[in-house]
């Protein structure tokens, strides 16, 4: 059994389908068809857990076997994100050890992949490996205009560069606005908020790696999710500067808590970033 495939059974060991994305996925007009990138959100089992008892393996190195990258290609599909979670900043306490983006050439693509032989084959390995997780189908959001460009800032500049020890970290939002604003892809307070935020991010280094839209959660624990936002910072210090700053902070009290009902807040180490490149067709950049 896999784990997106709509016509199936809408609970797996380590999430819950939505049955009603699976289906848009899998019926969407080819028309109106075109590129989604599925965000996922992973935890592990300290020990995989197969159900024949074999291969007594760790969490990690089992799903590091399910790694379906011949599916992936067969379809045209590619990992463009791949990162271990060094901290979870903000959130309701569950602790996510990795985090990865796929990029899918269409919706159907990427419902046809649960029906290749292979993929099938190498499910049992993601079955035994996988706590939890979540996984959330987006689309490439306009980047904000911050008082310079974000492609460009130097990092040579900035109070706190990179380091052999502190290099480059990814923070990762996973974001619910508050029903009275679900309906706005980007809240008036988050835009007022980000106004102050870019500002202080800016002198330390901020890169925008990709923000996105979340169109539907195909697998996780029933809340619903409106935007994901990868932001580059030159260090783990650079960022935890932004957090501490007075400036940012009063933005936070007034504006971004009035706009954010639910979120994650992580500190990732990529071992993939092609996040920005991946959007590029999309945003014309």
């Amino acid at each position: 059994m896999t784990e997106h495939d709509p016509r199936r059974t809408n609970k797996v060991r380590y999430g819950t389908i939505d049955r009603d994305y699976g289906l848009r996925l899998a019926t969407t007009d080819p028309a109106e068809d075109g590129p989604v990138w599925m965000v996922n959100l992973m935890k592990y089992r300290e020990v995989a857990d197969y159900i024949d008892g074999t291969d007594e393996i760790s969490g990690r190195e089992a799903d590091d076997r399910y790694t379906p990258i011949d599916s992936l290609r067969a379809i045209g599909a590619s990992i463009v994100f791949a990162a271990d979670v060094e901290d979870v900043l903000l959130g309701d306490g569950q602790l996510w050890d990795r985090v990865g983006v796929v990029k899918y050439p269409t919706r159907r693509s990427f419902i046809e992949m649960q029906s290749r032989p292979e993929f099938q084959r190498q499910h049992v390995h993601k079955d035994a490996g996988m706590e939890r997780t979540i996984v959330i189908g987006c689309l490439p959001l306009s980047l904000p205009n911050p008082p310079e460009p974000t492609s460009e800032v130097d990092w040579t500049d900035v109070p706190h560069p990179p380091t052999d020890d502190d290099g480059p970290v990814v923070v990762l939002h996973v974001i619910r606005f508050h029903e009275s604003d679900a309906a706005s892809r980007t809240p008036s307070a988050m835009q007022a908020y980000q106004s102050v935020a870019a500002k202080v991010a800016l002198r330390h280094g901020l890169r925008i790696a990709g923000w996105f839209g979340a169109e539907g959660t195909i697998i996780g624990d029933g809340r619903e999710w409106h935007q994901l936002r990868f932001n580059t910072f030159p260090s783990k210090r650079a960022f935890l500067e932004v957090v501490r700053d007075p400036e940012r902070l009063a933005g936070q009290r007034e504006f971004r808590e009035a706009a954010i009902a639910d979120t994650y807040t992580m500190i990732l180490r990529p071992s993939i970033d092609l996040l920005l490149a991946s959007t590029s067709a999309i945003s014309g950049k």
